[in-house]
Order: structure tokens, then C-alpha cells, then sequence
């Protein structure tokens, strides 16, 4: 997941060396801020892995007291992810800009369109230098696949970059992958705006697949889990299901449209306690 307090400079070579950030051909020092939460690494601790800190797990279990369903929405939209690659792939897409992805947890995009296709290309992109570090050992080796170090906001150091352009062919569709993440973008850095330029870049037959708290669906929690994450520092604004539909304008969305993720074409059978629980909008739409 993506969130941090500035927007990183585009990533020209850059590398991860210890702490250290390779840009331009020299080493920089790198601040980690493990002394404060991030939300990829407290979503890593949400679904059970190790890349977390303190700091980090603190702030996991101070929103599981007041949201004590957390780790079932992260499981939930883990496995929405799963189901719109899948479904990106047997709409013929083959190429993937997955963004915000977070610490590594497979199956990863890669791994799940690459099992149902050969030649899958899959660029990750985060701002976390701790999800460089381990994106790159572990991503970058099943060899269509590159890590880019940027942030959101800055979609044209992610859509210029070289590692980027390197994978992607902007004349075929691409499958721009937004789980998660457009929470923690707050209102006056443009949410619709950023999805706007993405969409604006890739071709017709394009899709859009996005998951966001849903502050509508469990208004109490959504408020409390709010309110807690800004005592850490960290930007979570769950927005109601109008304001999400919105990030889709300009696109037709695909059936089951905006939904509850459990709902999003499932696997198997939901039940009601299910999709009470899991307080997050998913959907996918295609570039007409």
C-alpha cells in the first residue's frame, strides 16, 4: 500500500543496497521511518507476515480493537486481487501495472496471470524502500516482471519511467491495478485525477480494477479505523459507495459492478456475515 509524506524523485537507476537508495549512480542514505507505521507493512501484519516493526504492529492491533474484522478484509481483498487478475487475463489482457503493491504475499500478480497465460508482464510499483527490498528479490526474478520505487501521485514518473516502458507496450491494453490504496490518498491530492491520468495513458480495452474502504458499509468502524490511523500519522479516508463509483467515470464498469470484494465474482458461496464484515468496495471497468 502507498502512503508517505512526499512524493519521491523519479527513480533513474535506483537501486536498494542495504539502506541505501541508488540514484543517479551514487548511494543515498535512505530514512525508513520504522519508528512509524506504514501501511504496507501493517497490512503485512493484517495477513500474517513477518516485513513488519513495532510501530507497525502497534498500529495493527490498536485498529483491530476497534475493527476486529480487519484481517478478514485484508484476507478478502487479497483474494479480490487474485480474482480480477484472473479475470484481466481471460479478457485477453497480458500486462499488468500493479500499483501500491505492497510487502510480496503469493500468489502475487505475476504469479496468477502467469498461470493462467505465458508472457505476462507485471510492473509493481510503491513508495516503501522496505517493499523495494524485498519486491526485487523476490519479484523481479520470475523475469517478466520490474519494481519501481514511486510514488502515486507522480504518475508520470511511473508511466515514463524505464522500467516501465520497458514491459509495457502502451499501444495493447494493460490491466492498471489499484487494490487497496486510493484510501490512503487524501481528497486534496486528487484521487479522480490520478485514475484519470492512468486511464487517459493506456489504450482502449484497458482495465481498471480498484478496492476502497467503504465508509458507508460499516460507517462506526470506518470513522473509528480513521480517526486511529491519523493519531499514527498515517492517511486512511474510507469514502462512500458514490465518491468510489466516481473513480470510474469515463469507463464501463463490468459486471457485478461496485460491490462488497466478497461479491466480486466469488469463487464460491458468500454468506451474509461475510460481506458484513468485510467493509470494502472492489470493481473493475474497461477503457471503452
Amino acid at each position: 500500500m502507498d502512503e508517505s509524506g512526499g512524493t519521491p524523485a523519479p527513480p533513474e537507476g535506483d537501486d536498494m543496497d542495504g539502506l541505501r537508495l541508488r540514484t543517479k549512480g551514487r548511494l543515498d542514505p535512505v530514512d525508513l521511518r520504522t519508528d512509524r507505521p506504514h501501511p504496507a507493512r501493517v497490512y503485512d501484519y493484517l495477513l500474517g507476515g513477518k516485513d513488519n516493526f513495532p510501530a507497525d504492529r502497534s498500529a495493527a492491533e490498536r485498529g483491530l480493537g476497534k475493527a476486529p474484522g480487519l484481517r478478514d478484509l485484508a484476507r478478502a481483498n487479497r483474494a479480490f486481487l487474485t480474482r480480477v487478475v484472473r479475470a484481466a487475463v481471460e479478457a485477453g489482457v497480458r500486462q499488468f501495472i500493479d500499483l501500491g503493491t505492497g510487502i510480496p504475499t503469493s500468489p502475487n500478480v505475476h504469479e496468477v496471470a502467469g498461470g493462467h497465460t505465458p508472457g505476462a508482464r507485471v510492473v509493481y510499483v510503491d513508495n516503501d524502500p522496505i517493499v523495494a527490498t524485498h519486491a526485487r528479490a523476490l519479484l523481479t526474478s520470475a523475469g517478466d516482471t520490474a519494481f519501481l520505487l514511486a510514488d502515486l501521485r507522480d504518475t508520470k514518473a511511473i508511466l515514463d519511467s524505464p522500467e516501465t516502458r520497458a514491459l509495457i507496450d502502451f499501444d495493447e491494453p494493460v490491466a492498471v491495478l489499484c487494490v487497496a490504496l486510493l484510501h490512503h490518498i487524501p481528497d486534496e491530492a486528487g484521487p479522480r485525477g490520478i485514475i484519470e491520468r492512468l486511464t487517459g495513458a493506456v489504450a482502449p480495452g484497458s482495465l481498471l480494477a480498484l478496492s476502497h474502504l467503504g465508509a458507508d458499509l460499516a460507517p462506526a468502524q470506518a470513522a473509528a479505523i480513521s480517526a486511529g490511523a491519523a493519531r499514527d500519522g498515517v492517511t486512511l479516508i474510507p469514502r462512500d459507495r458514490h465518491t468510489v463509483s466516481a473513480l470510474f467515470t469515463g469507463l464501463d464498469m463490468l459486471e457485478p459492478g461496485l460491490v462488497p470484494v466478497p461479491l466480486w465474482r466469488p469463487d464460491t458461496p458468500v454468506w451474509d456475515d461475510e460481506v458484513a464484515r468485510t467493509w470494502i468496495y472492489g470493481g473493475m471497468a474497461v477503457k471503452p
